[in-house]
């Protein structure tokens, strides 16, 4: 599709839109992952990205939200309190990392090991993403519940709740000719 500063439309083969001088292909829809990927991990330091975490519970709905991070937390980073439809109130311990590859079962078995007895659940918050045994050894029968959050989620987030993203919707207009001639 492309569409011209002049108020024409040209509909091409291509699946590149043109909106005035500027070209947008599928491929750079998902640029702003990459960019936003590279910022969390290389430019934010560990504690902006606790209190960047802390902002986004706040937006979700959490309560009470800080960040207790500090050297022998035990790896809490942080706490707060999901509230679900003014009915039920979970206490949630949260832990923060910037990681470029995956999360392995073993950090979420020493995460549950600190939160177990100090909340009701856990959250791990990442840039990076979960192995297969890490997914499920949060999910383990009888064991205190860790809800996972890998890099795609949290940049859905991210972007849902304007935090450090903003978008623009793009506005379609075309002229149907036939439906003036059919007058």
């Amino acid at each position: 599709m492309r569409f011209s500063q002049k108020g024409k439309t040209d509909i091409a083969e291509s699946s590149d839109v043109q909106i005035g001088d500027a070209e947008f292909s599928p491929a750079e829809s998902s640029k702003w992952r990459e960019e936003l990927h590279r910022i969390l991990v290389e430019e934010m330091n560990p504690k902006a990205f606790e209190r960047l975490t802390q902002r986004m519970l706040r937006e979700s709905g959490f309560v009470h939200v800080e960040v207790t991070g500090r050297t022998g937390d035990g790896g809490i980073d942080g706490k707060g309190i999901a509230c679900i439809n003014g009915l039920m109130n979970f206490h949630i311990a949260f832990q923060c990392k910037k990681y470029r590859g995956s999360v392995g079962a073993d950090e979420i078995r020493n995460f549950r090991g600190a939160i177990v007895g100090r909340t009701d659940r856990g959250m791990f918050i990442t840039t990076g993403n979960f192995t297969r045994a890490a997914i499920d050894e949060a999910n383990r029968d009888s064991a205190a519940p860790i809800d996972l959050i890998d890099g795609e989620r949290l940049a859905d987030k991210l972007k849902e709740f304007s935090l450090g993203i903003k978008t623009k919707p793009v506005e379609y207009v075309k002229v149907e000719s036939e439906w003036f001639s059919n007058l």
